[in-house]
């Protein structure tokens, strides 16, 4: 049977990815209700602006590499819609703005809790969601994905949402955020890590590529190991033992580690891709959690 175009966009927003949309609003929310400030309103607006954030950042990509030649029908790894001509690229540059078109416009939404500096922050997102593998500087072709990845989808998405609810920014959301972010580029890592050979073809000059796939496996340990430390850093700054709950997870995290050491097939990559996103949402959920009891 024929794939539905439905489906095919389905695939394009690329589901194993939005984890990394949804934890930071979770963990900035929970933060918001503890302290009294707790706005649904507030919190669905960032959800959404966030996810279609993230979708859009996955159509740019989706385009941006099969014009720079880093996705072809060959590529190993999740299907690309536009490389395996599913979707032709001027269908999906259109897409890309339609969805930062949306996102930009329920952003602005959040001016009433947070002021107009808000929209400086979410076109300052949007550029960056396309100048990841668009523009004439591609942060994710020069080895600064992470970077942005880390930021945007840690730093800013923390603290903006519960900047909108409760009006402040404290070292401890911040510290969260730090947290989120470092899961988060562990799943950019592993797309990385697996299309090493790809890039390296397209002069796409990511992290794995200048420094080799022993580096990145120091470097996904040393994020989950930062995740971890985290909590006990909030505990020790006075939050409650209910802030340990992540280390339930601390054995699901070796084990993946351990996994991404003796990965030798992309099967192996892409399962890990999508059980790394699974880790970060319930990373986020018990960590909220903590947060809140």
């Amino acid at each position: 049977m024929a794939e539905g175009r439905a489906q095919v966009w389905l695939g394009a927003t690329r589901p194993r990815t939005l984890p990394a949309a949804v934890a930071p609003v979770l963990v900035g929310t929970a933060f918001a209700w503890r302290g009294g400030a707790f706005s649904a309103g507030a919190a669905g607006l960032c959800l959404t602006f966030a996810l279609l954030v993230q979708i859009g950042a996955n159509f740019a990509n989706d385009y941006y590499d099969f014009v720079h030649g880093a996705d072809t029908p060959g590529r190993v790894g999740p299907r690309r819609a536009v490389a395996a001509g599913l979707i032709s690229p001027a269908t999906m540059k259109r897409a890309m703005w339609g969805v930062f078109t949306v996102a930009f416009l329920s952003g602005l939404g959040l001016v009433a809790w947070g002021g107009p500096w808000l929209i400086a922050v979410g076109v300052i997102s949007i550029l960056c969601g396309i100048a990841y593998t668009g523009g004439p500087w591609p942060l994710g072709y020069h080895g600064l994905g992470d970077v942005f990845v880390f930021v945007f989808f840690g730093l800013v998405a923390v603290g903006a949402t519960f900047y909108v609810q409760a009006g402040l920014i404290t070292s401890d959301v911040l510290l969260a955020g730090a947290a989120i972010g470092a899961l988060t580029t562990n799943i950019l890592l592993l797309n990385n890590y697996r299309d090493l050979e790809t890039d390296v073809r397209a002069n796409k000059r990511t992290l794995v590529v200048r420094f080799g796939r022993g580096f990145a496996r120091a470097q996904f340990g040393g994020a989950m190991a930062f995740a971890w430390l985290v909590p006990v850093a909030l505990w020790a700054r006075g939050a409650a033992a209910w802030i340990l709950l992540p280390f339930l997870l601390a054995p699901v995290a070796m084990w993946h580690l351990r996994r991404l050491s003796a990965a030798r097939e992309s099967r192996e990559l892409i399962a890990l891709l999508g059980e790394t996103g699974l880790l970060l949402a319930g990373y986020a959920v018990l960590l909220s959690i903590g947060v809140m009891l």
